[in-house]
C-alpha cells in the first residue's frame, strides 16, 4: 500500500485527485490542510488529516515523515512553501513528489500571476527529489478524461483541461511512480 500525502487538500483540483486516489483502493491517503473544518466529510473520510501550514516546517514534517509520495496542490507564496516542502522531504528521506504548477510559466515575458508557479517549478526541478512537475492548462469541471501531455521545451498545445483529466493523470503516476520521473510536463485537452 502506497502512503500518499496531498498538500493543499482543500483546493478545487485536490478534491478530484483525492477522489481518484480513493477509487484506486491501494492508497493510504493523508491530507494536509490549514483548516480541517474546510474539508467536507466526503473528502476526509478514510484519510488521515493533518492540520498545518506549508510555511511551517515542523507542521510539514509531521505530515511528510513516513510518506512514499507527496502531491503539492497549492497557491500563494509558492516559493517559500516549495522550499520548505523540498527541505523537509529531503530531511525525511521522502523522494517522490508531484507538483502542480501552471501552463505558460516558460513564456517570456512572464506574466506576474505566473511568477509563483515558475518559482515552485524551478525549486522542485533543481532539487534532488524524484519529481514530476505538471503544468496544466486552465481547469474545467467537465466530466471527461481527455488530455495530451507535452514535455518542457515543446510547444504547449490544446486548451482547457478537465480537473478529472488531471486527477486521472496524477493517479496514473502514483500507481507507477517511474512514469514521468524527473519530468516537467504540460497537460491540456487535445
Amino acid at each position: 500500500m502506497k502512503k500518499v500525502l496531498v498538500i493543499g487538500a482543500s483546493g478545487s483540483l485536490a478534491k478530484y485527485v483525492i477522489a481518484e486516489l480513493k477509487n484506486q483502493g491501494n492508497i493510504d491517503l493523508s491530507l494536509l490542510v490549514r483548516n480541517a473544518k474546510r474539508l467536507p466529510k466526503s473528502i476526509s473520510d478514510g484519510c488521515t488529516v493533518f492540520e498545518g501550514n506549508a510555511l511551517n516546517q515542523s507542521e510539514l514534517k509531521s505530515a511528510i515523515v513516513g510518506q512514499d509520495l507527496v502531491y503539492i496542490n497549492l497557491a500563494g507564496d509558492l516559493e517559500s512553501m516549495g522550499r520548505n516542502i523540498v527541505e523537509v522531504m529531503q530531511e525525511s528521506g521522502v523522494k517522490r513528489v508531484i507538483a502542480i504548477s501552471s501552463i505558460g510559466i516558460y513564456n517570456m515575458p512572464l506574466r506576474s500571476v505566473l511568477v509563483p508557479y515558475r518559482k515552485l517549478a524551478d525549486i522542485v526541478e533543481t532539487s534532488a527529489l524524484d519529481y514530476t512537475i505538471i503544468r496544466p492548462d486552465w481547469f474545467t469541471d467537465t466530466d471527461e478524461i481527455d488530455y495530451a501531455v507535452t514535455f518542457k521545451g515543446e510547444p504547449e498545445v490544446g486548451g482547457a483541461v478537465s480537473r478529472k483529466s488531471i486527477a486521472s493523470f496524477v493517479g496514473s503516476i502514483i500507481q507507477k511512480p517511474e512514469l514521468y520521473n524527473r519530468a516537467n510536463v504540460g497537460i491540456s485537452k487535445v
